[in-house]
């Protein structure tokens, strides 16, 4: 037997309805916002992510699935959403119409890295892509969407934290005092971390190992280096949260794993879903489509990873929907009921009606089982007696009420029923 490979799992017509509840919640408030969808390749030039998320990055230098084609090109099978976005917005001269553009995906993503609860090899991401806008208000709504949803799904355990990490001017005045800060523990950081003490400090602050976390316990924080026009901004978002009476905790540990980041940055964090708790996470990149080719570009979004949605909406113990039910199940248990079955169960799916009929030969009784499996709403027996009068029996599986019904009549009463 081939099994399937480690950090992927298959989603069974058991499961899928729960992924149908997520998808049309998600795509539901996306469009209250205006937003439109946007669907980009599952692989992109390898070049792209190394331009937008950065050479630093775990992601980059650990988990991208790279490979070369038939005609030597190193290909990347896409680890985040946003770097492809960037791209199609340059590629197919988004740029040119009316700005803001408002665009949201729902993508597989592909990371090697040990999978983790909700956190998979591949794993699924809806995301959210605003580009065009400078004002704090962009990153007020995008947060607004995520807290839409979560409102939406019922979830109530969950905390938004923000921050700002600035921009590239006033970073480097926080990437010289955090390193001062490290200087005297350098051999004591990680592997990783010595090496990003040169080329990305600020990317210490994201560290996982708890030695790091350890010596970062009284580290300067970022937000007290802004410049004025971060600063203005960071406190416009602030002022904006405030203002529509949104909770939310200043984290300066917020600093989020990819390079394109600039001023504010954001997480939701759920306590059900184990250790690594955000469910969602995103910000501001205003450099990312001039990285990637494009001329300089405001923009702001947010990542959020429907399994582990899904998993905290299960520890909740919160609705995902309801397995799709079947309106009517037509067992013939005549010849001529044999015969006419195929253009009545079609009749009946013409008209709207979610219709399953035997495919497996069963007998009467076999039938009426497999009915009741089914959760079938109402069951048409198609029987000698009835037929020779052009009826069936007609079951209403909830109250157990069994009647004769003309078959042209079958779809009004089960209209009536639902």
């Amino acid at each position: 037997m081939i099994n399937i490979p480690k950090g992927t799992k298959d989603v069974t017509p058991k499961e899928s309805y729960k992924w149908h509840y997520i998808e049309n919640t998600v795509r539901s408030v996306a469009d209250n916002f205006c937003v439109n969808e946007i669907r980009t390749p599952t692989f992109e030039h390898t070049e792209l992510f190394l331009r937008g998320v950065g050479d630093t990055t775990d992601i980059v230098n650990k988990e991208m699935y790279t490979f070369l084609d038939k005609g030597e090109r190193s290909i990347t099978l896409k680890p985040e959403g946003t770097a492809g976005v960037a791209r199609a917005f340059i590629e197919n001269s988004i740029f040119a119409n009316p700005q803001p553009t408002k665009m949201y995906y729902i993508t597989p993503v592909f990371r090697y890295e040990r999978p983790q609860n909700g956190r998979l090899r591949e794993h699924h991401q809806f995301g959210v892509e605003y580009f065009g806008a400078e004002s704090p208000l962009a990153d007020i709504e995008v947060m607004l969407i995520a807290k839409s949803i979560f409102d939406k799904l019922g979830v109530k355990n969950i905390s938004l934290n923000i921050n700002s990490i600035g921009c590239p001017t006033c970073r480097k005045k926080y990437n010289d005092a955090l390193k001062a800060f490290l200087a005297d523990n350098f051999n004591n950081l990680c592997g990783t971390c010595r090496d990003r003490f040169d080329k990305n400090p600020l990317r210490i602050l994201d560290c996982k190992e708890e030695s790091c976390k350890k010596l970062l316990t009284d580290a300067p924080k970022v937000i007290d280096y802004l410049c004025e026009d971060c600063l203005e901004h960071h406190n416009a978002v602030c002022k904006g949260l405030d203002d529509l009476g949104i909770d939310y905790i200043i984290n300066p540990q917020i600093v989020r794993g990819l390079d394109y980041y600039t001023r504010t940055v954001f997480e939701f964090i759920s306590n059900n879903i184990g250790a690594q708790g955000t469910v969602c996470g995103g910000g501001r990149y205003n450099n990312l489509v001039e990285q990637v080719g494009g001329s300089p570009c405001p923009a702001v979004g947010f990542g959020m990873g429907l399994e582990r949605l899904i998993i905290m909406l299960e520890n909740l113990g919160l609705s995902l929907g309801e397995q799709n039910s079947v309106d009517l199940y037509v067992a013939p248990i005549c010849d001529k009921g044999r015969e006419i079955v195929l253009k009545f169960v079609t009749d009946m799916r013409n008209k709207g009606l979610k219709v399953e009929q035997d495919l497996m030969a069963r007998s009467a009784k076999a039938q009426m089982k497999y009915a009741n499996k089914l959760n079938a709403k109402y069951v048409a027996i198609l029987g000698e007696e009835e037929l020779k009068d052009n009826s069936c029996s007609l079951k209403n599986m909830q109250t157990g009420e069994n009647s004769v019904i003309k078959l042209d009549k079958v779809f009004e009463i089960i209209k009536e029923g639902k």
